[in-house]
C-alpha cells in the first residue's frame, strides 16, 4: 500500500464504531465524519475518534485527504451518499441493504462499475476462517454434490412488545426488515460458500406483535438452486435469548459442514462413518483459512475480527490488489434482488423466480 489510507466515516452508532476500529487495524486513520447537525457532527467526531467534523457528505466525498468513504447510516440514505461519492471517484463501503430497491442498487452498482472505483458491501461472514475452510473443502469435492442447503439466523433484539428503532419504519428501513437486514447475510454466505444460486424461493413472513407489522419481525424461505439443491432459511429478530445466532448446515452425498456463528473458529464436520469438530489453527484448516487466520489457535476469533479481515481485503484492492471473494456491490445487488423476491413471494404466496 502506497500510503495509509485516511478515510471519512458517516454514521457513528455501532456499526459506525465497528468499522472504525477495523480501519484503524487495516493500518489506516479516520480523518472526518459528518452528521445531521453540528451536534451530531460533534458527537460522531467523539464517537470514531475522527480528526474533524466536515459539514455535509458532499463535503466530505470531496475532501482532499479522504481516501475511502464508509457509509453506515440508515438503509433509505445509502442509495443517495453512495451514489455521491462514486461521483467524486472514491471508493466507497456501504452498509448494507445497498439501496431499499432493486433499481437504486442496479443504477449504484452500473455507476461503480462506470467510475472504475472499490465498492463493497460488508458480507463479513465470508471472512470467518471456519467459512473459508468450509469453502475450500466443497470446492475439492469432499462432500459430494451438495443437495440440502438449510440453517437459520436468529437475534433477540425486538423481542418486546415496546422494543424498536429505525428499522422498524419501512420508510427508512425499507420494506423487509427481518430478511432485509439478516437474512440476506445468510444467503450470502450460503452462495458464496457453497457456489449454488438460488433461482426460485417461497417465502412466508410474520409479525411476533400484532401492532408491528409495517414490516416483519421473521421469515421462512423456502429455495431450490441452479445445481439441483433444495433450502430453507428460517429468519427471526424476535427470538429470546438468541444473541446473533447465523447458523448453517450444508450436506452433501459424504459429508456435511455446519457453522454456528456463536463458535465461531469451529467446523463442525460430518460424515457417514464419524464427525468432527475441526478448530481454527494451523494443522486444521488449509491455505484459503490461512489468510483469515490471524490469531495463534486458542486465541478465539470473532465478529470484529471478520470485520477487520474485510475492510483489510478492501484497503487491499483499493492499492491495486485482488483479494479473493470480496463483496461488491454486485453482491449488495443481489441481495436486493432476493429481498425483493421473497417480499413478492410473501405478499402473493406463490413460488417466484429469482433473477440471475
Amino acid at each position: 500500500m502506497m500510503h495509509r489510507l485516511r478515510a471519512g466515516i458517516v454514521g457513528a452508532g455501532f456499526i459506525g464504531a465497528v468499522h472504525a476500529h477495523a480501519v484503524r487495524a487495516a493500518g489506516g486513520v479516520v480523518v472526518a465524519t459528518t452528521g445531521r447537525t453540528p451536534e451530531t457532527t460533534a458527537r460522531a467526531v467523539a464517537a470514531l475518534g475522527a480528526e474533524r467534523g466536515v459539514g455535509s457528505i458532499a463535503e466530505l466525498a470531496a475532501a482532499d485527504d479522504v481516501d475511502v468513504v464508509h457509509i453506515c447510516t440508515p438503509n433509505s440514505t445509502h442509495a443517495g451518499m453512495a451514489a455521491a461519492v462514486i461521483a467524486a471517484g472514491k471508493p466507497v463501503i456501504c452498509e448494507k441493504p445497498l439501496a431499499t430497491s432493486v433499481e437504486d442498487a442496479r443504477r449504484l452498482t452500473a455507476q461503480a462499475a462506470d467510475a472504475d472505483v472499490v465498492a463493497c458491501v460488508p458480507f463479513v461472514y465470508r471472512f470467518y476462517a471456519a467459512v473459508r475452510e468450509a469453502r475450500a473443502r466443497i470446492a475439492a469435492g469432499e462432500a459430494g454434490p451438495l443437495w440440502l442447503l438449510h440453517g437459520t439466523y436468529l437475534q433477540d433484539w425486538l423481542a418486546g412488545a415496546d422494543a424498536t428503532n429505525w428499522r422498524v419504519d419501512p420508510a427508512l428501513g425499507g420494506a423487509s426488515r427481518a430478511f432485509g437486514d439478516i437474512g440476506v447475510h445468510w444467503c450470502d454466505l450460503m452462495e458464496f460458500t457453497t457456489g449454488h444460486r438460488i433461482v426460485r424461493l417461497a417465502a412466508r413472513t410474520g409479525t411476533a406483535y400484532p401492532g408491528r407489522n409495517a414490516t416483519e419481525d421473521g421469515a421462512v424461505v423456502l429455495f431450490e438452486t441452479d445445481r439441483g439443491a433444495s433450502g430453507s432459511v428460517v429468519v427471526s429478530q424476535v427470538s429470546p435469548g438468541r444473541k446473533n445466532r447465523l447458523w448453517f448446515s450444508f450436506d452433501g452425498r459424504e459429508a456435511s459442514y455446519s457453522f454456528d456463528q456463536e463458535q465461531p473458529d469451529s467446523l463442525w464436520v460430518g460424515g457417514t462413518a464419524a464427525n468432527q469438530v475441526v478448530r481454527r489453527g494451523p494443522d486444521t484448516f488449509g491455505a484459503a483459512a490461512e489468510p483469515y487466520s490471524r490469531l495463534p489457535a486458542g486465541h478465539p476469533q470473532g465478529y470484529q475480527d471478520a470485520f477487520n479481515a474485510f475492510v483489510a481485503d478492501v484497503y487491499a484492492a483499493v492499492a491495486g490488489e485482488k483479494p479473493d471473494g470480496l463483496p461488491t456491490f454486485a453482491d449488495g445487488l443481489r441481495a436486493a434482488v432476493l429481498t425483493e423476491a421473497v417480499v413478492a413471494a410473501a405478499a402473493e404466496r406463490k413460488w417466484m423466480e429469482v433473477s440471475a
